[in-house]
């Protein structure tokens, strides 16, 4: 089956390309090649494994796209900060890491570590006794641990019923668990991306709890680092918000992406499960020059 043409606009059409999604290699809950797998049974044409602080799934991701005849573009979830907030910036990167994201992403392991540490220590106060090797259990292998896998170890420890509760008491922002750890400033992230050949997506927009105005300040301050375009969609969101975002994007020139976010099955975001972009002015994000291969038709 030949891949679909991606659209030069959005025009309220279903899409087949999802930007944003998860697996093990961070706090994901499928293998690469099992989110690959997943994403051509949902008939998607094109997608992105964009795990956070890491790169660690593409090769697998990469080989069974290959054999499901799958677009995947290269990606990851940068953690960073902006006036405070814990912001994530998505590098959609066709050439793969280089120049000064290697570097950078090895300091952002580093920092997980670190701060993995000192949210056992919080934990093991709430009564989650050896809090690290238990979330190490849940996250079934070496990469650095976030704070899902604590709340899965909270989970099977019985200690709340279920991992929004670990949130809500536990692991949410201002609770015990929620340690800032020492992202790079935002603008540093963007970066790390243009340096590596890659388009800078600022990550979940609207899922900060910021004001208008607020919103638009970051937006100033990411576009003016460089960014150069902002998730429009991402999961399920009202319309008319949605609008509005599109608004803001074109006011600052940035192309607008879309993804679901996803990390495990059974949740209300599977691959490619996303509102509809609403008609638009703003130019899609696989429209800009450096992505210009997606439309490529896929290698054997």
């Amino acid at each position: 089956m030949p891949m679909p043409a991606l659209p030069v606009r959005f025009e309220g059409e279903p899409l087949t390309i999802d930007l944003h999604m998860h697996s093990t290699a961070s706090d994901g809950a499928l293998p690469p090649a099992e989110v690959v797998a997943l994403c051509r049974a949902r008939r998607l044409s094109h997608m992105a494994l964009t795990d956070h602080d890491t790169m660690d799934g593409i090769a697998e991701a990469e080989a069974a796209a290959r054999r499901e005849g799958i677009r995947l573009i290269p990606g990851t979830e940068l953690s960073t900060q902006w006036r405070g907030i814990n912001i994530h910036v998505v590098g959609l990167l066709p050439e793969g890491p280089r120049g000064d994201l290697v570097a950078g992403l090895a300091a952002q392991a580093q920092a997980r570590e670190s701060r993995a540490l000192k949210i056992a220590e919080r934990m093991e106060k709430v009564g989650l006794t050896e809090a690290l090797t238990r979330a190490r259990e849940q996250a079934g292998s070496p990469r650095p641990l976030g704070r899902p896998d604590f709340a899965r170890a909270l989970v099977a420890a019985g200690l709340v019923p279920d991992i929004g509760s670990a949130f809500k008491k536990h692991l949410g922002n201002g609770k015990a668990g929620d340690i800032k750890a020492h992202w790079p400033f935002l603008s540093a992230a963007v970066g790390w991306v243009l340096d590596a050949g890659g388009v800078a997506v600022l990550a979940h927009p609207l899922r900060h709890g910021l004001t208008r105005r607020k919103r638009g300040l970051l937006l100033d301050d990411f576009a003016a680092a460089g960014g150069q375009a902002a998730e429009l969609v991402s999961g399920f969101q009202n319309a008319d918000v949605t609008r509005d975002l599109a608004r803001q994007l074109q006011e600052r020139d940035l192309y607008g992406s879309v993804g679901s976010d996803f990390h495990f099955p059974g949740g209300h975001l599977a691959p490619g499960s996303m509102s509809p972009v609403p008609r638009t002015a703003t130019p899609p994000v696989w429209t800009h020059p450096r992505l210009a291969g997606l439309a490529a038709p896929v290698a054997a």
